[in-house]
């Protein structure tokens, strides 16, 4: 009797030896839009800790389980952000003028030491080897570079997702813009009939990162998982935004004459016209993009809903 009654009281007063501790996800970059998508994903599917790791825990804001500070050019940093967990995800920014390679060396140096199981690296095509050198997209080629990395770095399980051209940009960088004619729309080096733009709410991604450190015997043995919820064109994005009362125009103009509008434009231009020819994913993607997909935790949204729920 006495045992049985002991073994109540430590049920009571210890509750968690009844059921298993959450394993823990350590987040980088968790508020950058890759980050705060991973962040949000894990914590809706709630099988995990979720660990947001920033460089400043004043400024964080999201539904992080726990915050901590942690620098990818730190790796003392990174060791205790890493300490205890289970997987990570790594996404570095190449517009920070940073040495991508370099960090997720420190990355998986710092995971390695931590004794992680699950190493996800947020990358993307090899344009360089895609398109046989024809075309120069740095932003791209660097991360496919650095993949070796992760894959040469033992660990037992790892992934590479590689995310879209983001709904997102309609609100930042490819807004429609006020054109000569004094419609409102866009002027592009590429051909509006084309459907070779993958294209995702980038909080999809997260969707994703979830189901591969859910299901690491189907993602984790070096899978690529290509995030895209629709392959479009720009006649496309022009009639998601009509079916939500917005007319825009698109003018195509040759690389060379708009490699010359702007600084910077030449690299959109190389950017653009590696995807007329080979799709943003690049030739062969559909099955990691249908990979993508069935690992996810939930659907992703389509164009046409983002842009209402966004009222755009």
């Amino acid at each position: 009797m006495n045992a049985v009654h002991h073994f109540h009281l430590c049920a009571i007063v210890n509750p968690k030896n009844s059921k298993m501790e959450k394993k823990i996800i350590a987040v980088v970059g968790a508020t950058g839009l890759q980050g705060n998508g991973v962040v949000n994903a894990l914590i809706k599917q709630a099988s995990f800790t979720v660990r947001a790791l920033t460089r400043n825990v004043n400024k964080y804001q999201g539904k992080a389980d726990e915050v901590m500070q942690a620098d990818l050019t730190d790796i003392r940093s990174l060791i205790k952000a890493f300490t205890d967990t289970y997987g990570v995800f790594v996404v570095t920014n190449f517009w920070e003028d940073a040495d991508e390679a370099e960090q997720l060396k420190t990355a998986i140096e710092a995971a390695k030491l931590s004794g992680v199981t699950h190493f996800i690296w947020s990358t993307l095509p090899n344009v360089k080897k895609i398109s046989n050198g024809q075309f120069e997209v740095p932003q791209f080629t660097g991360k496919a570079e650095a993949d070796d990395l992760v894959k040469n770095a033992g660990f037992e399980n790892y992934t590479f997702v590689q995310p879209p051209f983001y709904f997102q940009n309609f609100q930042g960088h490819t807004a429609p813009q006020q054109q000569q004619d004094d419609s409102t729309g866009w002027t592009l080096p590429i051909d509006p009939t084309k459907k070779v733009i993958h294209m995702a709410d980038i909080n999809d991604l997260g969707k994703v990162v979830a189901g591969a450190f859910l299901h690491p015997e189907e993602a984790g043995n070096g899978s690529y998982l290509s995030v895209a919820t629709e392959l479009n064109s720009f006649n496309d994005v022009l009639e998601a935004f009509k079916a939500n009362g917005r007319n825009y125009t698109f003018h195509q103009v040759p690389s060379g004459v708009f490699s010359n509008f702007f600084e910077g434009a030449q690299g959109v231009a190389q950017l653009l016209a590696y995807f007329e020819i080979y799709t943003y994913m690049g030739p062969n993607s559909d099955s990691q993009v249908l990979a993508a997909k069935q690992i996810a935790t939930e659907p992703f949204i389509p164009l046409k809903e983002w842009i209402k729920d966004n009222s755009l």
